[in-house]
């Protein structure tokens, strides 16, 4: 009795401390340190327990939300009051979670997610997103409507509240169980654009029911897609202008990760308060656009510490999102009747047949037409039962009764079912979803990842092995010892050989899997070349894609689809053919001259990366694959070099200055790089002070920034190139001076038709520079720098007899059928000239079996 008054004293002291400093900013800064230590040890927890994270802390807050329901059972109502106003009456409201909160989670989802892999499945992506948000809102509506005796328009409010995913728990799972990455690609992605589409429909669903507009089908969808796709155009505008600011922050990691948090806010108000669209939608389209963009624009070393930072953000944010929202369940949940828990039970059942039949009634047809890769029963089963909701369901569900538009009653039909609806897909999918993996079979790596486990973890063993053995005998310590540390492991290595040799891939398997390793190795040599700067961003953003689709292309279609992607890669980007668009039938250089500029340094950079790969094909695959293997990949590597060599050396010959010009600047900047790697050595073995390495690094730096890269010029001065043809090198200056006013200077790039046979013959072409290719109906014939074509077609009037191709860059002078009989009628000393050096040339000719005459013909 003493005992239990000397409790209730000192509860009560408490409770008067809490209710004097309840409205004390303060004291709601200790409630919410109070809440991140409990998400802290939540997490040790939960892997203990081996439950999702997402549930434990759904645990915790509904707990504290019943808290005072409990007490109350016992005789504590009254000193139990004040505590449960702690946390339910805290100054946080669905406004709060959706402009404070949900611009962190969303930013942070969008530059997590890697943009090329999940464009592998952008159509089951898209179908899952926001088709079956637009199907699970209709279905759950209509299953409700009969049922609810509430309008429709608030069943569909309903079920854009409860369409909402929550990935967070799914992927813990998944990643703790090893499942598939596809799985875990689809669900992300899903959730990625499920969560920016429901909240979209659920902002036009609601602004219907506030404007008392009589619902129309038509209307609100066209409504969603204005709000859906304006948001989305807004936010990869907003993440490209960032991206164009990065660069002025000179590496600042600090600086550029506060840009990045003020984008993310920034768009959001931008968007739902001046442009009126979806917030949401704009956030994840920055920071998509950051995902895609930054890799190539952000050093490697900063890159890492903003998606570290993001991540952290997140989480905090989403575990008090959890906490918080579950804290409110008891009083959303409110009292719940036999009438209610009928309707979560139709809910619930609306909501997985919705699933179902987006993965099984409407993904075959995109497997059919070829839209996706088929995904398997096993992975669209476990997609259905991992569609779990959470606190972001919760918000919207707090949103709903937090709005005076829609009555008490309304108001406690989606609290109800959509918290019901919430506990139910955590408690229960939640706790299962590993179940149900290891019974689909998901848990389980593929053969060839199992294959390339075993071969990386051989080679780790015996490397290993040697290592012990070679410490023992430094330190002389005992043979028994040795062996007993390298008995497991031989005996490992053994199992694997053995396994190896019982369960051996196909060899055409086995080449595909050396090929994606040696795809991803680029992948990292190439964040090497951002990191030492060595490449600009957008040569760096090109590489990387072609990195990312030598693995699409081999793991799809093994060899072949190596070698088909390594050409794509050398093929001319739309870019540079809107620049030559551009410059063909406009007459502007400077878009072609910049991507010129650009391909030579992709080019240049390509065959650094491939002889650096051949390298570590031969140091380092070959002891995992094995030397047949090895030896099957250089094959394929050399023949990649061979053509990425031809390409570069074809810019080489007509640009010799500027591609040395580049070569210097390479070197300059690996000297850079080995210079700072020495000053960073010497600084961590505590050779120089902090204060002198800073100076050096920033000697360095200022180095770097102080040297662009060259300026090219595609070279088209009409008299520079009249000086490269000597069929015009007897004329004197006047001469040449009018026939340069006659002449007009042409870019030709490889495989370009110049002639086409049939055409009408209205100019003569003079090769000042480069190669092109008669292609005549018995032969093909070669010409060169110094050659001419098309003169007899231009003075006999004839259509032309041959196609004519460039082989190579060239620059052409263009000489019109009125302005080179003007110039010859007007010049006869000219005319006398050109016949004469066209008379040498074919004496000179005359061995080639009549191929003047055949030229002619053109």
């Amino acid at each position: 009795m003493c005992w239990n008054l000397c409790i209730q004293s000192t509860w009560l002291l408490w409770i008067s401390i809490i209710a004097t400093t309840m409205l004390d900013t303060a004291f709601v800064l200790i409630v919410i340190t109070a809440l991140l230590v409990v998400v802290g040890l939540c997490q040790p927890l939960a892997a203990h327990l081996r439950l999702p994270p997402p549930v434990l802390l759904a645990v915790v807050g509904v707990s504290l939300g019943g808290f005072p329901a409990v007490m109350s059972r016992i005789g504590w109502s009254t000193q139990t009051d004040v505590f449960a106003d702690i946390f339910t009456e805290l100054p946080v409201s669905s406004g709060t979670f959706i402009y404070v909160f949900l611009p962190l989670l969303v930013f942070e989802a969008g530059i997590a997610t890697d943009v090329r892999r999940m464009l592998e499945d952008a159509a089951p992506i898209l179908l899952l997103a926001v088709v079956a948000t637009l199907i699970t809102t209709a279905l759950i509506g209509l299953a409700l409507w009969p049922l609810s005796g509430v309008p429709l328009v608030f069943c569909l409010l309903l079920g854009a509240v409860v369409s909402t995913t929550d990935p967070a728990a799914v992927i813990a799972i998944f990643r703790d169980i090893g499942a598939p990455a596809r799985l875990t690609r689809l669900v992300e992605g899903e959730a990625l654009l499920n969560d920016a589409a429901a909240i979209a429909l659920f902002a036009v669903l609601l602004g219907m029911i506030v404007s008392a507009r009589e619902p129309n089908i038509g209307t609100g969808l066209y409504e969603f897609f204005i709000s859906f796709i304006g948001g989305g155009a807004l936010g990869l505008l907003a993440g490209r202008a960032l991206l164009w600011v990065i660069p002025w922050v000179r590496d600042d990691r600090l600086a550029e990760a506060t840009l990045t948090l003020a984008l993310a806010y920034g768009v959001f108000i931008a968007a739902e308060r001046l442009f009126h669209v979806s917030g949401i939608v704009a956030v994840l389209g920055a920071g998509l656009a950051i995902s895609a963009l930054g890799r190539s624009r952000i050093a490697p070393y900063n890159w890492s510490f903003l998606t570290d930072l993001w991540e952290q953000i997140a989480f905090w944010a989403r575990s008090l999102i959890f906490v918080l929202a579950s804290i409110l369940v008891p009083r959303l949940l409110g009292d719940v009747g036999i009438h209610e828990a009928l309707l979560l039970v139709a809910l619930i059942v609306a909501a997985f047949a919705a699933r179902a039949l987006v993965l099984f009634g409407l993904m075959p047809p995109l497997e059919l037409f070829k839209l996706t890769q088929p995904i398997g029963p096993a992975y669209k089963l476990s997609i259905i039962w991992g569609g779990l909701r959470g606190a972001l369901t919760l918000v919207l569900a707090l949103a709903a009764t937090e709005n005076p538009a829609l009555g008490p009653e309304i108001q406690r039909f989606i609290a109800a079912l959509a918290t019901g609806f919430v506990l139910f897909t955590l408690f229960v999918n939640g706790t299962t979803l590993r179940l149900v993996i290891a019974l689909l079979g998901l848990n389980r790596l593929s053969p060839r990842i199992q294959v390339l486990r075993d071969r990386v973890l051989a080679l780790a063993y015996s490397e290993v092995v040697d290592s012990v053995r070679d410490m023992a005998q430094y330190h002389a310590l005992a043979q028994s010892a040795v062996e007993h540390v390298i008995e497991p492991y031989q005996a490992w290595v053994a199992a694997a050989d053995a396994r190896d040799d019982a369960e051996r891939l196909p060899e055409r398997d086995r080449l595909a899997i050396a090929l994606v390793a040696l795809a991803n190795q680029e992948r990292v040599l190439v964040l090497e070349m951002r990191a030492d700067q060595i490449a600009s961003p957008a040569t760096v953003q090109v590489l990387l894609g072609i990195s990312d689709t030598l693995v699409e292309g081999t793991r799809a279609e093994g060899r072949l689809g190596y070698r088909r992607a390594a050409e794509a890669g050398l093929s001319f980007p739309i870019a540079f053919r809107v620049a030559y668009f551009l410059y063909r039938y406009f007459g502007i250089q400077r878009f072609l001259a910049e991507r010129l500029a650009d391909r030579v340094e992709l080019l240049l950079m390509m065959q650094l990366l491939v002889d650096r790969i051949v390298s570590f094909n031969d140091e380092r695959l070959a002891a995992v694959f094995g030397e047949r293997l090895a030896e099957l990949t250089k094959e394929i590597i050399e023949h990649r070099r061979e053509e990425v060599s031809g390409a570069f050396d074809a810019l080489r010959r007509q640009y010799p200055d500027y591609v040395a010009a580049l070569e210097v600047r390479f070197l300059r900047q690996s000297a850079l790089r080995r210079e700072m790697g020495r000053y960073q050595a010497l600084f961590e073995e505590g050779l120089i002070p902090q204060e002198l390495f800073d100076d050096l690094r920033r000697g360095i730096g200022s180095t770097r920034a102080s040297e662009p890269r060259p300026r090219f010029e595609i070279g088209l001065d009409t008299h520079r190139l009249i000086e490269r043809l000597d069929i015009l090198s007897g004329l004197d200056e006047p001469q040449l001076e009018r026939v340069a006013k006659l002449l007009r200077p042409r870019f030709t790039v490889p495989n370009e038709r110049i002639i086409r046979r049939g055409d009408r013959g209205d100019a003569v072409f003079f090769i000042a520079s480069g190669a092109v290719e008669v292609r005549l109906s018995a032969r093909r014939i070669r010409l060169g720098s110094g050659d001419f074509f098309g003169e007899m077609a231009l003075l006999a009037g004839q259509p032309r007899q041959a196609d004519v191709v460039a082989l190579t860059y060239c620059r052409l002078l263009v000489l019109r059928k009125a302005d080179f009989e003007r110039f010859l009628a007007a010049n006869p000393d000219a005319r006398e000239v050109i016949n004469r050096v066209a008379a040498e040339r074919l004496s000179m000719n005359q061995g080639d079996g009549n191929r003047t005459r055949e030229i002619a013909k053109l």
